[in-house]
């Protein structure tokens, strides 16, 4: 009776475990995407044919590849990507072929696919990226003895390959957007009252080193779906000052107002958007949309 139960228990448990890995779904398009927990069989489905295509295409350099090999296996990772994401598509296969070629273990790579949709904006379904500022994929995070020591951010600055030896040799090493991992920080050290007060201070040390207004514009909208509204707001308000001639800055800060249906502040935004761009259609339907509601 005892074998009977421990062997129902490891057959319930495998097929449970079964159900949690390259699970799919259709996006907002009907287009079918990976979430959650993946492995590589997942991309032998035709649905992700892009993954053999951008793998077989990548050359990797086979003296650092040699180099890697000993000391990579010291290390664990973290990727989250999406499978409707074209950065995503183009970088994940190559990283595979990286750590393929090094032998890395399989048990020490955990990738994760995150969704597109509004309500769930690159989330997972159980939560893997919560904590990890995953404002951009495809996300790779080493660690070692559990600690991060270095990511790579939607793309390498030179390649995976002398990426990941730079990380795991301990040298200085940083990812794209730097602009909002230093804000991330900033917010996880500090009020958002004491980051108002900063406001001047991090507008001219952010303008040095920021990848232009998508950078924060996406950090905004992370927060925004997350339903961290008073820091979505403080990020887009920022990007409005740092970059006051785009239009795009002064539309997510109206949507932003819309989510919460703060209409005054969302109408004074998008007013602002024809100001900079006078036939811009989205404005005009979402202020027709609030005066209707109003």
């Amino acid at each position: 009776m005892k074998k009977q139960l421990i062997i129902t228990f490891l057959f319930v448990s495998y097929f449970v475990s079964g159900q949690q890995i390259n699970q799919t779904s259709e996006d907002s398009k009907g287009k079918l995407m990976l979430l959650g927990k993946t492995n590589k069989k997942a991309f032998e489905s035709k649905d992700f044919s892009w993954f053999d295509k951008n793998y077989e295409n990548y050359i990797t350099n086979d003296k650092i590849i040699h180099r890697l090999k000993d000391s990579l296996k010291n290390y664990k990772i973290k990727a989250f990507y999406g499978t409707w994401c074209g950065d995503s598509r183009r970088e994940l296969p190559k990283f595979y072929k990286v750590i393929d070629e090094v032998g890395f273990e399989e048990n020490q790579l955990e990738a994760i696919a995150v969704d597109r949709k509004k309500d769930a904006y690159k989330s997972s379904p159980n939560g893997e990226e919560k904590g990890l500022n995953i404002h951009r994929v495809p996300t790779f995070i080493f660690y070692k003895n559990n600690k991060e020591i270095g990511r790579i951010v939607e793309y390498p600055k030179q390649d995976f390959e002398r990426d990941m030896l730079t990380i795991i040799n301990g040298k200085k090493y940083r990812p794209q957007y730097i602009v909002v991992e230093r804000l991330n920080k900033l917010m996880e050290e500090k009020t958002l009252e004491e980051l108002v007060k900063d406001e001047q201070k991090l507008i001219v040390s952010f303008a040095e080193f920021t990848k232009g207004s998508r950078e924060l514009n996406t950090f905004g909208y992370k927060l925004l779906r997350s339903g961290n509204i008073e820091k979505a707001l403080f990020v887009f308000k920022l990007n409005t000052k740092m970059y006051p001639y785009k239009y795009n800055v002064f539309d997510s800060l109206a949507e932003a107002y819309y989510t919460i249906k703060d209409y005054e502040n969302s109408l004074k935004n998008y007013d602002k958007v024809l100001v900079l761009k006078s036939n811009d259609k989205n404005a005009i339907e979402m202020i027709e949309k609030i005066k209707k509601e109003l």
